[in-house]
């Protein structure tokens, strides 16, 4: 028999069969949140996959997807944002003490949104003009945006009683939570900002080849400033959306916001060298995360091993972008 017409051995379709799933980073993310999905609902007695527990997802995913949209758009171009946490929770803090002067909730939101494009701009600056690692420059800011957030409320819980603003974070339009409707709106036309225009060309390109960027006239910098303000603005965002669901702004808040929101966008399949990734694919990684700690959450799984179990995930999470730059430097060798 001619060896050409032979049938593949089955070992052979099984390994080609993976070999695709890996090459598919949406495929392979599809499979393992529906592993998450068959495992749960098994183990909580066909609890996890309810109405109710997904509104539960929903609305525990939407500050961190806030801040996961800035955290894509920065690793695409090679860089990160270690302050989300630190600035989410001053955030918290500051609306919760404009609020109680009797100020419009609008405003207050407004001006706090503000002040999160400035810290944003401070990030930039400080990398920008003053050469420092994005790593080493938003450490800085994210231990004096984290003191400062204790300072300014004196290391205690601002409670907040306006009942428009507490809707805010607790509020549902046709069943579904306000905060998931403006971190899905938001996502929505990020992706499309991302995907289709110009601006999301010139992040791809600062990632992916530094050198052509400039050749082509892109200000690497200028680009670098708008993500670090769209960043710290989604973080304050977030803070706001936090301290509404908890009544009252708390300076220890959203300690590993940014951590989580890194976990997400590399599981999803941005890469932290730069150049690759989508948000949609970020979607996927967040919904495996959320997904994964709601879980856990359900099986009464003690605090400190869930901490651990985020921990595990972010050395998962790092180690297939390993493996993806690895299998990209080889095939383009």
């Amino acid at each position: 028999m001619n060896s050409l017409s032979a049938p593949a051995p089955k070992g052979g379709k099984l390994k080609k069969f993976f070999g695709q799933v890996l090459k598919s980073d949406k495929l392979g993310l599809l499979i393992a949140l529906a592993i998450i999905v068959i495992v749960f609902q098994y183990l909580t007695g066909n609890k996890f996959f309810t109405p109710a527990n997904i509104v539960n997802i929903m609305i525990a995913m939407s500050v961190v997807g806030l801040v996961t949209i800035g955290e894509s758009f920065l690793l695409i171009t090679g860089k990160v944002d270690l302050s989300p946490g630190s600035v989410a929770a001053f955030s918290g803090v500051l609306v919760a003490l404009l609020l109680n002067t009797g100020m419009n909730m609008y405003l207050a939101i407004a001006i706090v949104v503000a002040v999160g494009m400035v810290i944003g701009l401070l990030n930039a600056l400080l990398i920008n003009k003053l050469k420092l690692e994005a790593f080493i420059a938003t450490l800085a800011t994210m231990s004096i945006f984290r003191g400062l957030a204790y300072i300014i409320c004196g290391g205690k819980a601002v409670f907040i009683t306006n009942g428009s603003y507490l809707k805010f974070g607790g509020g549902r339009v046709l069943g579904v939570p306000i905060p998931a409707i403006f971190f899905l709106a938001l996502f929505v036309v990020f992706m499309v900002v991302l995907a289709r225009t110009r601006f999301g060309r010139s992040v791809y390109m600062v990632g992916g080849n530094p050198t052509a960027s400039r050749l082509t006239g892109i200000n690497s910098q200028r680009v670098l400033v708008v993500l670090y303000m769209l960043t710290a603005a989604f973080s304050a965002l977030g803070g706001c959306i936090m301290t509404a669901r908890m009544s009252s702004g708390q300076p220890m808040s959203c300690e590993g916001l940014e951590f989580d929101a890194v976990t997400a966008a590399v599981l999803g399949g941005v890469a932290m060298s730069g150049g690759v990734g989508t948000l949609g694919g970020a979607l996927i990684g967040l919904l495996i995360m959320q997904g994964f700690n709601n879980g856990l959450m359900m099986l009464n799984i003690p605090s400190f091993w869930q901490t651990v179990s985020r921990g595990l995930l972010l050395i998962a999470a790092l180690s297939f972008d390993y493996i993806r730059n690895r299998k990209s430097k080889l095939k383009n060798a």
